[in-house]
């Protein structure tokens, strides 16, 4: 016997030319299920990590200590907001087969070049509150400048792009940092034991209402290149059409359910330690409030371990925030479909926010709060678009039958935030001392 039995197996490895054609053919089809699988939790956890990053966690710290219980109905908010918005855009999207740079244009000519500036730029300034993130957490955890180590997780994450399987690594990577946020954020709640029941009466009837506030964390965790980043994971998938809109919107609910429930538990964690009575700072250059909860929370040890977890966010949301910002370069130049010239695009992207982090003066819990309400102002333009399309432009979604009530609840969540947006442009530049 040529090949080698296992101990009581008589069963010979079968070789290439024994092997039938519809064996073949299972085997491929296998391994395409495996990597459809695979690309769907990783647009999942792109999506999920790209909304909890840095910018999300020092704006419930500094919102909660602020607003106290009452903040819960802008994170009930954001949530709601959320699910209408991605099962909306992932849907239009996926049956398209573009990107949302690429539909726009197809839907109205000219509007996708005015998204993808739009969202390109927005990208960047809430990178460069990701790698001002990285920074912090990394002084935190072991004492570092926050410059240097700005520079230093910026560097891991074009470390990343340099490779020549990229996508596959960047999925791992994130899901491995998703899960240590997680895991960190459920110890801290244990311990500092949140008055839940006010809680969840104040997430359903707040005493007060801050628009500031709630337009800063609906765009820190859906305006601008978040709103995309998992729909153009799909794209980039092949997982389009029709015959996958069961897939695409299953991924969207999980996608925004497990970023709703990290959301809501870190509110509360922060909450516990802002209702003991401890005196977070706000107001200085250095300040930084989630930092401190966590340190109330846990001792020296948890100062540094909440190091780790805003590194890891800070490094997911990096990534993020730059590839989904360049998957919006095609709407210039089909040119920047090849791999290799949007990796290296996505090098540059990352270089430049870790240049301009590096010169300027801002202290970075402000810029992160700020990447937030400007991403905030953002959102409607977009989500105005992917409605558009879906009411009048079925023929650019394969004239799938689109569901009437996600378009109405689309066109309300719309008005909202176009309200909203408008009414908080003030208070949301002077975070930076614009206005």
């Amino acid at each position: 016997m040529s090949a080698e039995t296992s101990p009581g197996s008589e069963t010979r490895e079968p070789s290439s030319s024994s092997v039938s054609p519809s064996a073949s053919k299972g085997s491929q089809t296998a391994q395409f299920l495996k990597e459809r699988r695979s690309s769907l939790i990783g647009a999942v956890f792109l999506m999920a990590m790209s909304a909890v990053g840095p910018g999300f966690i020092t704006q419930t710290a500094t919102f909660t200590v602020q607003l106290g219980a009452a903040f819960g109905f802008g994170i009930l908010l954001s949530i709601v907001i959320d699910f209408i918005v991605q099962l909306n855009v992932w849907r239009i999207i996926g049956l398209s087969g573009k990107t949302a740079g690429e539909l726009a244009n197809a839907a109205i000519p000219g509007t996708g070049y005015v998204l993808a500036v739009l969202v390109i730029f927005g990208g960047l300034v809430f990178n460069i509150g990701n790698i001002a993130g990285i920074g912090l957490g990394l002084n935190a955890a072991i004492g570092l400048d926050p410059k240097i180590g700005g520079l230093i997780g910026a560097l891991l994450a074009i470390g990343i792009f340099l490779y020549k399987r990229a996508g596959k690594v960047m999925d791992r990577v994130v899901i491995a940092l998703a899960a240590v946020k997680v895991a960190i954020v459920v110890i801290v709640l244990f311990v500092v034991q949140p008055p839940v029941g006010h809680a969840l009466t104040e997430t359903v009837m707040p005493d007060n209402v801050n628009l500031a506030a709630l337009t800063t964390i609906v765009g820190g965790t859906i305006g601008g290149y978040i709103t995309y980043a998992g729909a153009h994971r799909l794209l980039d998938a092949k997982i389009t059409g029709s015959e996958n809109i069961k897939a695409i919107s299953t991924a969207s609910f999980w996608g925004v359910t497990i970023t709703g429930v990290i959301r809501y538990l870190l509110f509360l964690a922060i909450l516990g330690v802002a209702a003991s009575g401890v005196t977070i700072d706000l107001a200085s250059h250095t300040a930084n409030p989630a930092a401190q909860a966590f340190q109330v929370a846990l001792g020296e040890w948890g100062f540094r371990i909440f190091g780790v977890i805003f590194w890891a966010a800070g490094t997911t949301s990096t990534i993020g925030a730059a590839y989904t910002s360049v998957s919006f370069f095609n709407v210039f130049s089909p040119k920047f479909l090849e791999p290799r010239l949007r990796n290296i695009t996505t090098i540059g992207f990352i270089a430049v926010s870790l240049v301009v982090y590096l010169l300027l003066g801002t202290a970075p819990a402000a810029l992160l709060v700020f990447a937030g309400g400007f991403n905030g102002l953002i959102l409607p333009i977009g989500l105005t678009l992917m409605i558009y399309i879906g009411f009048a432009r079925r023929d650019l979604l394969g004239n799938y039958r689109y569901p009437i009530w996600l378009l109405i609840l689309g066109a309300l969540v719309c008005v909202f935030t176009w309200w909203m947006g408008i009414s908080s442009i003030q208070p949301i530049f002077a975070l930076l001392g614009l206005s």
